[in-house]
């Protein structure tokens, strides 16, 4: 996708009331995606609206997904825009995972994780 569709991404999240929405730049990370858009849902009901709407707003412009997960009990559903991924998490599977951690480590203090 992009950059437009990205936008298209956050500003339908937020108009839809997803919490502490985040986009990661991964172009220089991985091969796979260009961003990542990880956002709060307030319950599993929460989720799939945001989904939903997401791939309804996405589909109008002419953007479709290749793949989503996560949406027969919606605690995390991830949605592959192929250039935008999109994480839509409930809170505590938000922490548990730390994807914005993740995704913000150096390669040294991955090495140093590795080997501990």
């Amino acid at each position: 996708m992009i950059n437009n569709d990205a936008d298209t991404i956050l500003d339908t999240l937020d108009e839809n009331k997803a919490l502490d929405i985040q986009r990661i730049d991964v172009q220089h990370l991985t091969d796979i995606t260009d961003s990542i858009v990880i956002c709060t849902a307030t319950s599993s009901r929460h989720a799939k609206t945001l989904a939903d709407k997401v791939t309804r707003e996405c589909k109008k412009q002419g953007k479709r997904h290749f793949a989503i997960e996560g949406l027969e009990d919606g605690q995390w559903i991830l949605i592959d825009f192929s250039e935008t991924i999109v994480h839509i998490m409930l809170e505590s599977t938000r922490e548990f995972y730390s994807l914005e951690k993740l995704w913000a480590m150096t390669e040294t203090s991955r090495q140093k994780n590795s080997a501990s």
